[in-house]
């Protein structure tokens, strides 16, 4: 059986190449994600350790939400460098520098850092140019500079910490690696005594130690401990790094993550294509199998032919795999360095025993699995079927009882799980039932495949009889197997789903959420303070407001004063020139928000402590704790939180609170667009710590960050959809070879080689549109029950554009899959087709 096997694939080399290219496509992006993750690792894992093991000691402290990050007393770092165990120290000033735009404005909605750098110190990595030197000098983090234009020898402006301004040259660009606060934020850099003055800050957030000649790292970081606060940290440089390296390996797990779900989704589309590839080359050999019985063999030996067949084409498929797979990787991460922060450090390869370990074992044992039942309903085959004439070329029976029965009960279990799902349950929970619901359909679909490709084609058929004769061969031809099309389909319909049903979270969420912000935020501008790390937000001058209020070009002005983070209990704001109810709107859980009035107020539901409208709620003010009715309470993560107060109210108990939190502007209706930007930025002008956000800002952004996942979610799911079309592309070739007789007597009968091209990519395209068209449907469906999921008060939108052109993509693959097909058996010979075998 061994020396038949080998034979066999040997002489049938050729119709085993779409599988091991679905093989090696599926194993490649699983070993790739794997040599991503691991050189990605390894090369971030480096640049923070770097930067850490250099030292043998530092010493830091930690910021908490609520307040600015503990200082280092300049003390401390003398009694350091009194230490015989320390050869050399110094201190790192963290605190906040606002960088001004090139716009005249504060870069960012939070405030830019101000560190002290020098070749002491860890943050010393220049990118390009020099460290400061002088008071008048200053680094600008690389990511800065991207931001705002600057570079080398431009001057900037810098906000201190009494809002001042002061005028920098800049000397060079820092690299501060993958630190993600700073990365974030960005960073001016300025010599040590510099970066006090600025920051305001007196003390230091690290001390970076060096060892005296003769101590070990241990003995330093022992000693240093020694004279350091309480609060602080001591840890050896390497501690450090380790530590580093393994919170930067935490920030790659989400990208491993969503990459391996990818793979493992291409390698179960793999696995379909595989099954139907056996299957169809089983039952293509079945002659074979019987006179194999005949001579003797055995049920067990033919299953384990079989078997062997599909393990040895899955480890030599699995193994190109890798080694695709290994250059994919090292790939995505050289091109992806820049924007990952990893820089030149990607240059290491990573390749682990895992990598290789897991796209062998996934590659081989997802071809033996998928080529599991092809191979036992093989070794049932009886010995006198080898007496039958062309035995492989029997119509299919019709579907059974159990499998519609099966497909019934399965779809009917999903959508009930669905509907249980998004009727009972919230959050994480009821997104894992949906999940669960559309595997169960999907199982249901591939019971009733056989079924469905029937009804769909049956459908078709009429209207493609009325184009001509080969449109009505194709598509007799396409419901002539319904369980082979079913199978070739159903690896379509998985990339389908996944990729409507995305398409429909995203374009739902995105009509949600902009319809929330035109009931939530129906105005044009808002102008709020830019945010610092420990939750300090510069206030808006009620100047501002005036000057906008009295402009003819601004219909309404409304102003947020907000109790801040100094109370115990949650934060209580006010809303002046807005009626709360009308302007000002949110979601309600009972009570009505316009009945806010003097000694009541609006309280959100995580903060009513179970009460309803009606109750008695007692609420801190500066002055104490005072009781209020509750008018309303309020639901959802938009709109009004915490605890919103009549506006005499908080004058009355929040006397100190004089600044605005926020501004919200509307212009009048006949006020063009950029006079009313140019009136609002006018207003701000001498206030550069002010951010002046647009509504329009807004849905824009969030309208970039939905399609920007749409985007990186197709791109994943694209090679399953590949390796899919690879598929149609297979079983037809398959099925030329099959009918080469009858499609020798069609070109007797008077077919042109056109025409027969043009018929089987008619049956390809019919293929391609039912599993597209199927896969449509339960993304639209699921979809939908995800959203609902994820978002209160969800707000249905079907993507009808992008459906399209999925549709004119299955059009377009299913052409391309009948190329080769349509090509072999329009210049395969009349004569020798129809010659007796």
């Amino acid at each position: 059986m061994l020396r038949v096997t080998l034979a066999n694939l040997r002489a049938h080399s050729g119709r085993m190449v779409t599988t091991a290219l679905a093989i090696v496509l599926g194993v490649m992006f699983v070993t790739g994600t794997l040599v991503f993750s691991d050189t990605l690792d390894d090369a971030l894992g480096a640049q923070v350790k770097g930067s850490a093991e250099e030292y043998s000691a530092i010493v830091h402290t930690e910021r908490t939400t609520e307040e600015k990050q503990p200082e280092l007393p300049r003390q401390t770092l003398d009694d350091i460098e009194s230490l015989p165990e320390v050869g050399s120290a110094a201190g790192v000033v963290h605190g906040d520098a606002p960088l001004i735009g090139q716009e005249g404005q504060a870069v960012g909605s939070m405030s830019t850092a101000g560190l002290s750098a020098s070749e002491d110190t860890r943050h010393s990595t220049m990118a390009e140019g020099e460290l400061p030197t002088g008071p008048d000098e200053a680094a600008l983090a690389t990511s800065s500079a991207d931001v705002t234009g600057f570079g080398v020898g431009d001057e900037v402006t810098v906000l201190d910490a009494e809002g001042r301004e002061h005028t920098f040259t800049v000397t060079g660009l820092l690299d501060l690696g993958v630190d993600p606060e700073l990365s974030y934020r960005g960073a001016v850099a300025f010599t040590e005594d510099t970066a006090h003055a600025m920051t305001g800050i007196d003390g230091y957030s690290e001390i970076d130690v060096t060892g005296a000649p003769g101590y070990t790292d241990s003995e330093v970081r022992d000693a240093v401990a020694e004279v350091t606060p309480g609060d602080a940290e001591v840890l050896t440089g390497a501690e450090l790094g380790a530590r580093l390296a393994e919170s930067a390996g935490a920030e790659t797990e989400l990208i491993t993550t969503g990459l391996m779900l990818a793979g493992a989704v291409s390698v179960i589309v793999a696995g379909i294509v595989i099954s139907n590839t056996f299957a169809i080359l089983l039952a293509q050999r079945q002659r074979e199998m019987a006179l194999l019985r005949c001579v003797g063999a055995g049920r067990g030996q033919v299953l384990r032919g079989v078997l062997f067949e599909a393990g040895l084409v899955g480890l030599v498929s699995s193994a190109v795999g890798v080694l695709a797979g290994i250059g994919v990787g090292y790939t995505g991460v050289v091109l992806g360095a820049d924007a990952l922060g990893v820089g030149d450090s990607a240059a290491s390869l990573v390749v682990g025993p895992a990598a290789i370990a897991v796209g062998l074992v996934a590659g081989t044992g997802a071809t033996v699995v998928a080529a599991l039942v092809p191979a036992v309903r093989a070794a049932r085959i009886p010995p006198l079927a080898a007496l039958r004439d062309s035995a492989a070329q029997g119509a299919e029976r019709g579907t059974s009882t159990v499998r519609v029965v099966l497909g019934a009960v399965l779809g009917l279990a999903s959508a009930g799980i669905a509907t249980w799902a998004v009727r009972s349950l919230e959050d994480e929970p009821a997104l894992i039932a949906v999940v669960a619901a559309g595997v169960v359909a999907f199982a249901g679909v591939v019971a009733l495949g056989p079924l469905l490709v029937r009804a769909l084609v049956a459908v078709a058929r009429g209207p493609m009889r009325e184009l001509g004769v080969v449109s009505g061969l194709a598509a007799d031809n396409s419901g002539r197997s319904p369980k082979r099309a079913a199978t070739a389909m159903i690896a379509l319909t998985v990339g389908a789903t996944l990729i409507t049903g995305y398409s429909v979270i995203s374009d739902s969420a995105e009509e949600t959420l902009t319809n929330k912000l035109d009931e939530q935020f129906p105005v044009d501008y808002e102008i709020s303070g830019q945010m610092s790390p420990h939750g300090f937000m510069a206030e808006v001058d009620p100047e501002v407001s005036r000057e906008l209020a009295e402009n003819p070009d601004v219909a309404r002005v409304v102003r947020v004063r907000s109790s801040g983070a100094e109370l115990e209990g949650p934060s209580v704001s006010a809303y002046f020139g807005g009626e709360v109810g009308t302007e000002v709107s949110a979601p309600v859980a009972s009570g009505d928000l316009a009945d806010l009035e003097p000694g009541s107020v609006v309280v959100h539901e995580d903060d009513a402590e179970g009460n309803e409208a009606g109750d008695e709620i007692a609420v801190e003010t500066a002055e104490g704790e005072e009781t209020f009715e509750i008018a309303a309470v309020t639901e959802g993560n938009t709109g009004l939180l915490g605890v919103t107060m009549d506006p005499d109210d908080f004058r009355e108990h929040f006397p100190d609170v004089t600044q605005d939190q926020s501004v919200s502007i509307q212009g009048t209706e006949d006020v063009p667009a950029d006079e009313l930007r140019d009136t609002v930025m006018a207003a701000v002008a001498d206030h550069p710590r002010l951010q002046v956000t647009s509504a329009v800002q807004m849905r824009q952004e969030f309208t970039e960050i939905l399609d920007t996942l749409l985007l990186v979610v197709t791109a994943m799911l694209a090679l399953s959809v590949l390796i899919a079309v690879a598929g149609v592309a297979n079983t037809m070739a398959l099925s030329v070879l099959e009918r080469a007789r009858e499609s020798a007597m069609l070109r007797a009968l008077g077919l042109t080689r056109g025409q027969v091209r043009r018929m089987l990519g008619v049956e390809a395209v019919v293929l391609s549109l039912i599993g597209t068209g199927v896969g449509i449907a339960l993304g639209v469906v699921f979809g939908w029950a995800a959203g609902v999921a994820l978002l209160d008060g969800l707000i249905l939108s079907i993507p009808v554009p992008r459906i399209a052109g999925f549709l004119t993509a299955a059009v377009l693959a299913g052409l391309l899959a009948s190329v080769l097909p349509g090509r072999r058996a329009a210049r395969t010979s009349i004569t020798r087709s129809l010659a007796s075998e």
